[in-house]
């Protein structure tokens, strides 16, 4: 009787195996999923800035206003007419330490 079940279950734990690490198997399909929610998120991501980029295209192609402001931004023109002001502002000067020296 032992015999019997101990060949019943090593033939349990045989067929068990491709279940838990076949190639279609429960760790298999776990690490899939994984990679699917992890695709998933780099997707939505990747929509966003393709939509952001959608609108900058649209407002380039619309009007003047979003030219101007890159120029302005990206490349420091100015109108005719304006009066450019830039501030410099000096640099801080480093607080000295008023920490002793003991030997």
């Amino acid at each position: 009787m032992k015999i019997v079940t101990y060949v019943l279950i090593g033939i349990l734990v045989l067929l068990q195996y491709p279940l838990w690490f076949g190639s279609g198997g429960v760790l298999a399909v776990w690490r899939l999923n994984r990679e699917i929610a992890a695709q998933q998120q780099e997707n939505v991501q990747l929509t966003d800035r393709n939509q952001a980029l959608e609108a900058d295209v649209a407002d380039l192609k619309q009007g003047l206003q979003a030219i101007e402001e890159r120029a302005r931004m990206e490349l420091g023109m100015v109108k005719k007419g304006e009066t450019f002001y830039q501030v410099i502002e000096e640099p801080r000067a480093k607080p000295t330490s008023t920490k002793k020296n003991l030997p």
